[in-house]
């Protein structure tokens, strides 16, 4: 039986289940379920940049979204709440679409 050791979407055990397979899960408390969330954000992040087409990539986008809902919720926050800082920070010190590379700034 392979060894998974790993965050699984809600539905995981369900579609396995639906196969006929034995599983064993267990529900984490809150600070391995941030760690365990943690991991899974660099796990989506990998493959996001492993990706060589959109559609792979927008894939891998909408996995690492849901990852920063339930990052955001385990926070005591929510998505909204998130966003909204994102605006402001984005009204304050601009976003990244203009494309701008900094290559070196003097000291005086």
């Amino acid at each position: 039986m392979p060894i998974h050791n790993k965050l699984v979407r809600d539905r995981i055990p369900e579609i396995i289940e639906s196969t006929g397979k034995i599983f064993y899960t267990k529900i984490m408390d809150r600070d391995e379920y941030i760690s365990e969330l943690r991991k899974k954000a660099y796990e989506e992040l990998d493959e996001y940049m492993n990706t060589n087409n959109k559609e792979d990539a927008v894939e891998e986008l909408a996995d690492l979204l849901e990852i920063i809902h339930s990052l955001a919720e385990s926070h005591d926050s929510s998505f909204e709440e998130v966003e909204t800082v994102r605006q402001r920070k984005a009204e304050k010190r601009g976003g990244f679409k203009e494309r701008i590379f900094l290559i070196e700034v003097e000291d005086e």
